[in-house]
């Protein structure tokens, strides 16, 4: 295959089916994402069969753990697919709405219109349930869409876009509104994020080296974040049941994801109580732990902890635990050490908790919650075509109004500037 002359041709029916999509009403959309989803639901067996195999060839290259639970297709995920197209499909179509309009002393009106930011091309790896979020997604808010998985779903994604492309022609839709790259070749990927003639945004989901390699190279808009290094505070004025239960599911709901607690910090008026309870409750799940001195003076089991661990992202069952002498501390070391991504605070002092959403520098700031719910699925969006720890245009978990942007629109009645 030449590699350049197929993501050449992608671009070009992805430009062209940009311009249909922008103009489909929400019904049509609507529909295409709901045929999507049944067709899902009848090829469950199909879906699984090619998930199947991509597990198989992974656990012969030798994927690690964390990868092959990302690229697991279960029934339960497949529900979870299901039940995001849904939700999608309810959610309001932003396209097209109004907002702040208001008479000049001209005696015009000038207001911002909601528009699709026209093709979008989402690079990610392992899981394949992103093929179907990034395409509802992008579907429902007016854009078209390029995905490029990673070559170890190949199988699963191709089965995917079978199912879109079910959907997209019960809707009357053209099929190239969204396209799943059929290559394993990696160069395609060089294309995707240098033709700024067809692509107007990329969004990388996947592995640190993946994000750094696209935000380097890229001609083209990303919106994306490089890490999630996720803490929870456990404040001196914290209820120290509720600050167990969200610790202990911020660390070991999932490991491979990037809203998962990656560091513990607690006060150090309360550590001798909660530590010693956290670390047997972590110990029976297999967590090692790595403190500071302090920690590992109050639980001695404790590996010590480098300079390096307040600034990694596991993925992996490993707790970085520290002590801090107060919230202040606390709210320096996670602006230092985190990335921006998502923090928890757990008290029950309303004003500490006011001055934590404050002052944390983070895309998502929580207080009495695990970090696990910085998703946009548990926000409300049906589906998240990413998380981004930028400070322009989007920032978060992406939804719909993330892969829109906003013109200015100026309703007149003959007006003339004098």
């Amino acid at each position: 295959m030449d590699v350049t002359a197929y993501m050449l041709q992608l671009g070009q029916q992805a430009r062209a089916a940009s311009a249909e999509i922008a103009k489909a009403d929400s019904g049509v959309k609507n529909q295409a994402l709901l045929a999507i989803a049944q067709a899902i639901e009848t090829a469950r067996d199909a879906l699984i069969a090619a998930n199947q195999k991509d597990m198989q060839r992974g656990q012969e290259n030798g994927l690690d753990a964390a990868l092959l639970d990302r690229l697991e297709l279960t029934p339960a995920r497949i529900d979870g697919m299901i039940e995001g197209l849904n939700q999608v499909a309810a959610l309001p179509d932003p396209v097209g709405g109004i907002t702040d309009l208001d008479y000049r002393p001209s005696g015009i009106q000038v207001g911002k219109m909601r528009v699709p930011l026209g093709v979008i091309g989402i690079i990610y790896e392992s899981r394949p349930n992103v093929t179907i979020e990034a395409a509802s997604l992008c579907l429902k808010s007016g854009n078209a869409a390029i995905l490029r998985g990673g070559s170890e779903a190949i199988e699963s994604n191709q089965a995917l876009a079978q199912c879109i492309r079910t959907g997209l022609a019960d809707a009357g839709l053209p099929e190239h509104v969204v396209q799943v790259v059929e290559t394993t070749d990696r160069a395609a990927v060089g294309e995707l994020i240098t033709m700024q003639e067809y692509v107007d945004v990329v969004v990388p989901r996947g592995g640190k080296s993946l994000i750094e390699r696209i935000s380097r190279d890229a001609k083209v808009t990303v919106i994306k974040h490089l890490d999630g290094i996720c803490h929870v505070y456990i404040d001196s004025d914290a209820d120290l049941s509720k600050a167990v239960n969200v610790a202990i599911n911020a660390k070991t709901h999932r490991y491979g994801t990037c809203n998962t607690m990656e560091t513990l910090l607690v006060n150090a008026d309360v550590a001798q109580k909660v530590l010693p309870q956290l670390a047997a409750a972590y110990g029976e799940l297999g967590v090692e732990l790595r403190g500071c001195d302090v920690s590992r003076d109050i639980v001695s089991s404790m590996n010590a902890a480098s300079e390096e661990d307040w600034s990694t992202e596991y993925l992996a069952p490993i707790l970085a635990v520290k002590v801090v002498a107060d919230m202040d501390e606390a709210i320096v070391h996670i602006n230092r050490y985190g990335s921006h991504h998502t923090d928890s605070i757990i008290t029950e002092n309303y004003t500490k908790a006011r001055q934590f959403l404050r002052q944390v520098d983070s895309s998502s700031v929580m207080v009495n919650a695990s970090t696990r719910f910085a998703d946009g699925f548990e926000y409300g969006l049906g589906a998240e075509i990413g998380i981004s720890t930028d400070k322009i245009h989007a920032r978060g978990p992406v939804g719909l109004d993330g892969l829109t942007s906003q013109k200015w629109v100026v309703l007149g009645d003959g007006h003339i500037r004098h």
